[in-house]
């Protein structure tokens, strides 16, 4: 099970990441991070994903369709794209209150988003917190 640098590492090898980080959505700290951020700073990156992922997380609208609370945050990934690229957040289930997700920076001529998307799942169930 991998942890926090090796997590990121193997978002790293996907193909087209630029960065990613790992991101507390309750306070838009950035946990670790790696590659290129977007804008130039990743703590400012964290930050502003932190807001998008905060925004998508605590709205009933986005919730399951059967309306349970089965699950914290109740949404899985948010996914923004602009011209040249892919901006992946995708929420880590914890123990504890599941406030973390795992920030993809991805080129669109480069990238394939149907695999970030599915990889960054798998690295998300897989990721120890330590």
């Amino acid at each position: 099970m991998p942890g926090i640098d090796e997590c990121l590492l193997e978002t790293m090898r996907l193909p087209g990441a630029r960065g990613a980080a790992l991101v507390d959505w309750t306070s838009g700290l950035a946990l670790g991070t790696v590659g290129d951020p977007p804008g130039g700073d990743h703590e400012t990156a964290a930050a502003e994903a932190a807001e998008l992922a905060r925004l998508a997380a605590e709205q009933h609208a986005f919730g399951p369709e059967d309306g349970s609370d089965a699950t914290d945050p109740p949404v899985e990934d948010v996914i923004l794209s602009n011209r040249d690229s892919y901006h992946v957040l995708r929420f880590v289930p914890t123990t504890f209150d599941s406030s973390v997700f795992l920030y993809l920076w991805l080129s669109r001529a480069d990238g394939n988003l149907a695999l970030a998307r599915i990889r960054l799942g798998e690295m998300a169930e897989r990721l120890v917190l330590r």
